[in-house]
């Protein structure tokens, strides 16, 4: 077995008596070490869920966003709608699709009741004539045939003429246009 160490001389006599010599003090180590441990596992766990929490934040923004940029492109699709529509020249146009006639020359109320001007009634310019088709176009389905009916007779099975009733006919820019669209969802 080993044999005990030599006693020790000034300054390390000394420094050996101020501290105890009760064997090796792993004792004292272990409660030490284990908070060292925990507390850097508990570190690296929450560093872990924060870093989670972070990422899924950055994909909700990056989704908030992605949102934000469909929203942007229709309201400006919906804007350059309206523009379209509000332009003067398509106005009168669809003024004059649904029978409205421009105003004739306009009257004014003083305040005192008096009417100043000559109100004159609105009246429809006379219609243009709508455009024939040439005879070497080939008639639609839907055309009637050039013949007696044409000119707004057609012929009985017994052959006299009766009037023709006409049908009215959809206009075919009003089935082009977009359906009305409101400023929300």
């Amino acid at each position: 077995m080993s044999k005990p160490a030599a006693p020790l001389k000034g300054r390390a006599a000394r420094l050996a008596r101020l501290m105890p010599s009760t064997g090796p003090s792993t004792a004292a180590r272990t409660p030490f070490v284990l908070l060292v441990v925990l507390l850097l596992g508990g570190g690296l766990i929450t560093l872990l869920l924060l870093n989670s929490a972070l990422n899924e934040g950055s994909f909700r923004l990056s989704e908030l966003k992605r949102d934000t940029t469909e929203l942007t492109d229709e309201q400006q699709a919906l804007q350059r709608d309206v523009d379209s529509r509000s332009q003067p020249d398509a106005l009168e146009k669809r003024a004059r699709e649904l029978g409205m006639v421009p105003g004739g020359s306009p009257a004014f109320l003083n305040p005192d009741g008096t009417v100043r001007g000559k109100p004159t009634e609105a009246t429809a310019p006379p219609p243009s004539p709508s455009p024939t088709p040439s005879p070497s176009a080939s008639p639609d389905a839907d055309a009637p045939a050039a013949g007696p009916s044409a000119s707004g007779t057609s012929a009985d099975p017994s052959g006299s003429p009766s009037p023709s009733v006409s049908v009215p006919q959809p206009d075919p820019a009003a089935e082009n246009s977009p359906p009305p669209t409101s400023p929300g969802r």
